[in-house]
């Protein structure tokens, strides 16, 4: 990951931490792919994808999450989740922040899922 990832997901992490989630892990990368930030909110397991774009040419960077992205990050999840006899309640978030680094929106249950 490069330094303004980081940065990106340093950022997402502690917007997060103020609004009350427990953060349970952080890149977890598993051979199905990598979900940036694990947390509990309530009884909820909350899988994170944090996006940032410096402009809006190409779209936003809620936009930069696609079918493929998503579809990565449900197999990963269920990877992580394996093994466990009973499941917690989960969602999937999404974390945009702007190119100076400012979570300029939280979307919750951003997939549906």
């Amino acid at each position: 990951m490069n330094e303004r990832g980081a940065q990106a997901e340093d950022a997402a992490l502690r917007f997060l931490l103020d609004r009350g989630l427990r953060l349970r892990e952080r890149n977890y990368r598993c051979r199905l792919g990598e979900i940036d930030l694990i947390l509990e909110h309530g009884d909820t397991l909350v899988f994170v994808e944090v996006r940032q774009r410096r402009g809006n040419a190409f779209g936003g960077a809620g936009e930069s999450i696609t079918a493929r992205k998503r579809a990565k990050l449900l197999v990963t999840a269920r990877h992580y989740l394996s093994g466990r006899s009973r499941p917690p309640p989960c969602r999937f978030d999404a974390v945009l922040v702007d190119g100076n680094g400012t979570v300029t929106e939280w979307i919750r249950d951003a997939f549906g899922e």
